[in-house]
């Protein structure tokens, strides 16, 4: 294996872990801002204690996958220097100041502001305390904002020209890469999947100690004290978390499908040829039908159209989703590649100088079934929505543990489906690491021409050591949060002198 398929190995691998932790920080800090909003509003002393102690356990749950995603974050920079480094001439000047703003913006407000949070519980006036978590939460969202921009120049190249002396892009216009068209439709995409992340993670969690606690209640007999104890636990603290949890599943399923259908638009436009690949369409077909399931021979999912077979299919679907007309013609992958050959060359010059054949095709079957992948496993999520609303309608708990375990299966789809949706991003993209922009094709740079010429085998040193440190992360990020969550919040306890409720602790594991 040569170092440019180690290195695109390498990048895929880490990029993907490190997308685990992203979303769920993203939605998740949101989604804690919200539920402390909502106790230091609530009236009710009940519902205030309620809130904060929701809260405080997922923001204990928060910091953890915080801590995680930070310490995986940082290597995504230095592979740019280090296994892509013809990359970074070619784009640096361009490329790095969205990553220099996210540093400067996102990552000042999230660290200041976390730590503020996390320590200024019951020192800081409580309206000002909430404000530091509104800052997380607007600092994670700037960050995926920047780094989005970023990406949407690989995506459709603006703002920046290419210097004929240097052979390099240079920048114009900042304000062109951040309001790049591109990214002004991924950001709210990828935004909504977070939401969902989180909110399935809310949902999942609470509803297992909903089950919980619903039937210790059934248990110990709802007349007993015991068992009154354990139902108002059940009703009253993780009922409304579970209901929560729905709401904002639904809302940012509605955001998906809205930000999915204007994202289709623009790639039909700059990528016809990834639109054509999520369909494994290989010939100009108009109105052109969407396959729920295709097979073809041994080299079919490559980057070859032949013995491809479309045998579920829905008429007109695919059509539409380029351009909310039916009878719209869509032009093949094989069309496309001879179109792109006789523009940009039938061969290429890799780093070593040496001339290759230039195949302007994606895998196929890399895009097919991640495209389909991202749209199931995200419409998984729905299915568990519904059964939440209808197990928890009228004030009601469940005990059954069919809910509480296919809640908790459901926890890890929209992670999923995100990084599902992001190997349909990149892998569609290829063969080019910057694409061509169609009104502009100057500024482009193929994947194998941004590669560092280091031999393969430093490559595999790295790759190995990486992928070996990453999973003991993993390990280590799931035991913590899977404590940290069958735990569930600090149960609440009365004085049996006063009647007040006790203040809960943010605490966290090791």
């Amino acid at each position: 294996m040569e170092a440019l398929d180690l290195a695109r190995w390498q990048f895929g691998i880490t990029t993907v872990y490190h997308f685990l932790f992203v979303p769920l920080t993203i939605g998740l800090s949101l989604l804690v801002a919200v539920m402390q909003t909502f106790s230091v509003f609530a009236k009710d002393p009940d519902r205030k204690d309620a809130w904060t102690r929701m809260t405080k356990f997922f923001g204990s749950l928060l910091v953890l996958n915080f801590a995680i995603g930070i310490a995986t974050g940082i290597v995504q920079e230095f592979q740019f220097g280090l296994n892509w480094s013809e990359y970074a001439r070619y784009v640096g000047d361009v490329f790095g100041a969205p990553l220099a703003l996210e540093g400067l913006v996102a990552f000042f407000l999230e660290s200041v502001f976390l730590g503020l949070w996390i320590f200024g519980w019951n020192k800081l006036p409580e309206r000002i305390h909430l404000l530091t978590i509104w800052a997380v939460a607007l600092g994670t969202t700037c960050s995926a904002y920047f780094i989005v921009a970023a990406n949407s120049f690989m995506q459709h190249p603006v703002g920046a020209t290419l210097n004929p002396e240097t052979g390099r892009a240079e920048l114009d216009s900042l304000w062109a890469v951040l309001t790049n068209v591109t990214t002004l439709a991924a950001f709210p995409h990828v935004i909504a999947g977070a939401w969902l992340v989180a909110a399935a993670f809310v949902t999942g969690i609470a509803s297992w100690h909903m089950v919980k606690h619903h039937r210790a209640a059934d248990d110990a007999g709802r007349d007993t004290e015991e068992g009154s104890r354990q139902h108002e636990l059940a009703r009253g603290l993780y009922r409304p978390t579970v209901r929560f949890g729905v709401l904002a599943m639904v809302l940012a399923a509605i955001a998906l499908v809205v930000s999915g259908d204007q994202q289709a638009q623009i790639m039909f436009k700059q990528q016809p040829m990834k639109m054509a690949s999520a369909e494994a369409l290989c010939e100009t077909e108009t109105g052109a039908s969407f396959s729920i399931l295709t097979v073809g021979g041994p080299d079919a999912f490559a980057q070859d159209c032949s013995s491809i077979t479309h045998l579920i299919e829905v008429p007109y679907v695919t059509s539409f989703l380029a351009t909310h007309t039916f009878d719209a013609t869509l032009q093949g992958v094989d069309e496309l590649n001879a179109q792109a050959q006789e523009e940009f060359g039938s061969t290429v010059t890799d780093i070593h100088g040496n001339q290759v054949t230039a195949e302007y095709r994606p895998n196929l079957f890399v895009t097919y079934w991640s495209f389909r992948l991202m749209m199931g496993l995200a419409a998984f999520s729905g299915v568990v929505a519904l059964w939440a609303l209808w197990a928890t309608r009228k004030g009601r708990t469940t005990g059954s543990r069919a809910f509480q375990w296919f809640t908790v299966l459901a926890i890890p789809m929209p992670f999923f489906a995100n990084s599902a949706g992001w190997v349909f991003t990149e892998m569609g993209r290829q063969p080019w690491v910057v694409h061509p922009n169609p009104d502009d094709p100057t500024v482009r740079l193929m994947t194998l021409q941004g590669v560092s010429s280091h031999p393969a085998g430093w490559v595999v040193a790295s790759l190995i050591a990486f992928t070996l440190v990453y999973g003991v992360l993993a390990v280590v990020w799931f035991l913590l949060i899977r404590r940290t969550a069958l735990q569930g919040a600090p149960l609440p306890h009365r004085d049996p002198g006063t009647g007040q409720l006790d203040t809960p602790v943010l605490s966290f594991d090791y």
